[in-house]
């Protein structure tokens, strides 16, 4: 306790920079866990909440409406990590590829630049892009005598509008902690394997990728901590009643009957069931991950 107490005393400054972070954490993160409770209550404007226990799961697991926005957010969610996920990876292995310095430096600012985009305005740049009658898109069909698509208002291709303008907006950025990871592996070692005649491709194979097994391996852990939020920015701004069906998930589910409907104990219950499953699925991934890499989140 003792050796804590110095450590604390000579680092004060680390600490003092980590205070706004831990306040704000405090504030939006643990104390509304105290307000979880009215998942199990049934909310009273006037007067004491009542107690009701399970009665408000009961409702949601045998609601028709929650068990497809649960479908799709899985279905959406799945989609991201299949089609997304590996991208940010190719990313960095091409920047860390790049011999000029400034035409990196170049590449980063303009594939980094969309994260710092707001959904309000990637949704309007995706709309304008796939219009059917004016859009990009839908030009270059044209273009090849293929017929336009409404990729806005299509159940079907509406799932892949999603996936993609999310790897638009953030597979640059993710690609950052790839790229760092990179840097710290010694250049002694694709010296030793040029000299032995190994290619780039067999250099990124058998150097690189080993070398990110443990970052790749940590943020796949987080990201299903995140598995049940399929994003309600980017969903909320590129929903339309043509495709509402396939596309509502769990979020908007809670922000229509909450916010919107005042059904507060039950937009609470499908909350916490969302948590529930994204902390099982971290502590089911790391222990599966341990065992079989011996690495893991912690």
């Amino acid at each position: 306790m003792k050796k804590n107490l110095d450590f604390i005393r000579r680092n004060w400054i680390l600490y003092a920079f980590m205070l706004p972070v831990m306040i704000y954490f405090i504030i939006f993160r643990i104390v509304p866990l105290i307000g979880m409770k009215l998942a199990f209550e049934d909310y009273r404007i006037i007067g004491d909440n009542v107690w009701v226990g399970m009665k408000h799961f009961q409702t949601l697991f045998s609601s028709p409406a929650f068990i497809s926005v649960l479908k799709n957010t899985i279905i959406i969610s799945s989609m991201k990590i299949l089609f997304f996920f590996p991208v940010p990876i190719v990313i960095s292995f091409l920047l860390n590829s790049m011999t000029f310095i400034k035409t990196r430096k170049a590449v980063q600012s303009i594939i980094y630049l969309p994260h710092f985009l707001s959904w309000v305005v990637i949704a309007g740049i995706w709309i304008s892009i796939l219009n059917p009658e004016s859009g990009g898109v839908n030009q270059l069909l044209n273009f090849f005598q293929l017929p336009s698509v409404d990729f806005m208002t299509s159940k079907g291709a509406i799932r892949w509008v999603l996936v993609f303008s999310e790897m638009w907006r953030s597979a640059g950025w993710d690609s950052i902690i790839y790229l760092a990871a990179i840097m710290k592996i010694s250049p002694a070692l694709y010296e030793a394997a040029y000299m032995d005649g190994a290619s780039s491709i067999q250099q990124a194979w058998f150097i690189t990728l080993p070398a990110l097994r443990t970052t790749i391996i940590t943020v796949f852990i987080l990201n299903l901590g995140f598995f049940m939020n399929a994003g309600f920015d980017q969903v909320f701004n590129l929903m339309n009643d043509s495709v509402i069906s396939v596309i509502d998930i769990l979020d908007t589910y809670v922000y229509r009957i909450g916010l919107q409907n005042g059904q507060y104990s039950i937009a609470t219950a499908a909350s916490l069931f969302k948590g529930v499953i994204g902390m099982f699925l971290i502590i089911s991934t790391h222990f599966v991950s341990k065992k079989i890499s011996g690495k893991g989140v912690w």
